[in-house]
């Protein structure tokens, strides 16, 4: 057909059909900016991988003319923490691919130290972000990933057990060379029931979590004495926790989980999100009911060889203790309240802080989350100022925040903390 011909056969087709000539093609052109691919075999090779910084992530895996980078986005602001995620929504589609193209994944998670790779978590797979999948799927994830890390550690792996009586709730396999580690592990009923498929690999040198990922016995790899020396004493008379992870509860109402996984990073824990709410029964859905929280983290705190405490709740207008699952304890005043945060700060040890958010002012000002319940990670304090440090796990951004301390005992829900019994 020639150019003057389609001009007569769009004018035979009036203004209607002209218009849906060109929002057809509209619609066509948007489809192909939905269908982007993140390729994240570089990740998974070496020694490519350990080349990697994070100038050459953003290089590799450019925005192109979207507002943010629609692959991935850093979870801190000194750019140690990245995170990609598929992201399945009506003007945009991300999948993640593994293998040229062989493997989808879920998520992924890369860390830097000392502007250099350090190491990279990847979900193959989680109940919560895929939904079901048939066990030939999930065999086919685990087969291909598992030949490609022996052809890259140049190594044969160890099969791991899940002993769950014990503690290690996963089962898999790792490998350990020259080259680097990796671990490749699932729930411990997979497959006949599946629920997550997880990759960490890692330089040979990485400790905290990918040390601890490869351990044949569960716990803390960080011990309770060390904790104090991770508080900082910053100008202006803060006192704050520092080289606590950051995650992103993403979409879901995960933030309990996912504060969790922080703390656990930060004992040296390997455990994500993911596998916490499938351990501890999470509903992303049910929000963050203080009697809800209290009976998830306090039925698997052993499982980690932590302690679970359970400071206080919010009974109408008081703050109480709880005492076997009910409001029946005496009052929590502000005293004992904020006795009880020192100390802990002091020690290294952060809290976990059910509020109801968006009641009172904040620095800097709320924006992911403007109302409603959330749990959140008290990291420090300021008693010159009357101030509590915070810390939010929805990215970079909000890695220290600060609210006025009366106000945060009149927005609290439940104060709770998890120490490691390691000592």
């Amino acid at each position: 057909m020639t150019f003057t011909s389609s001009i007569r056969a769009l004018l035979r087709l009036g203004m209607a059909g002209f218009a849906a000539v060109l929002f057809s093609a509209y619609d066509s052109a948007l489809g192909e900016e939905k269908a982007l691919v993140a390729d994240l075999d570089v990740l998974v090779t070496l020694p490519d991988a350990y080349q990697l910084t994070p100038d050459d992530l953003e290089k590799r895996y450019e925005k192109g003319n979207w507002n943010r980078n629609p692959y991935f986005k850093w979870l801190t602001a000194d750019r140690s923490r990245a995170i990609f995620q598929k992201k399945e929504m009506d003007n945009l589609k991300v999948e993640l691919t593994l293998l040229k193209g062989a493997i989808h994944a879920e998520e992924a998670v890369v860390d830097f130290k000392d502007g250099k790779f350090l190491g990279v978590t990847i979900s193959l797979y989680n109940r919560g972000d895929g939904g079901s999948i048939p066990q030939d799927e999930f065999q086919k994830r685990f087969t291909l990933m598992g030949r490609h890390l022996g052809e890259q550690l140049q190594v044969r792996p160890v099969k791991r057990e899940a002993k769950p009586t014990q503690g290690l709730l996963t089962s898999g396999f790792s490998w350990i060379s020259a080259r680097g580690k990796a671990v490749l592990e699932n729930n411990d009923r997979a497959p006949a029931t599946i629920e997550f498929l997880r990759l960490r690999l890692a330089r040979r040198e990485a400790g905290g979590v990918y040390e601890a990922a490869l351990q044949s016995r569960p716990g803390a790899s960080v011990k309770l004495s060390e904790l104090p020396s991770f508080v900082t004493k910053g100008g202006e008379g803060d006192v704050f926790i520092r080289g606590i992870p950051m995650v992103d509860q993403g979409a879901k109402g995960y933030c309990v989980v996912a504060s969790v996984q922080r703390l656990f990073e930060y004992y040296g824990i390997a455990c994500d999100m993911h596998q916490l709410a499938q351990v501890a029964g999470s509903d992303p859905d049910r929000g963050t009911s203080s009697l809800a929280i209290n009976k998830e983290l306090g039925q698997i705190d052993h499982l980690f060889k932590t302690r679970f405490t359970c400071l206080a709740v919010r009974q109408d207008y008081r703050l109480v203790e709880l005492l076997d699952g009910r409001y029946v304890g005496p009052d929590v005043p502000k005293s004992k309240f904020f006795d009880f945060i020192y100390k802990n700060i002091d020690e290294g040890i952060p809290l976990l802080w059910a509020l109801e958010v968006g009641q009172f002012p904040e620095d800097p000002p709320l924006q992911e989350q403007t109302s409603g319940g959330h749990m959140r990670m008290i990291i420090g304090y300021n008693r010159e100022k009357n101030q509590l440090l915070f810390s939010d796990s929805w990215g970079a951004g909000h890695e220290l925040k600060r609210i006025n301390t009366n106000d945060a005992y009149e927005a609290t829900h439940g104060l709770f903390i998890m120490k490691p019994t390691t000592r």
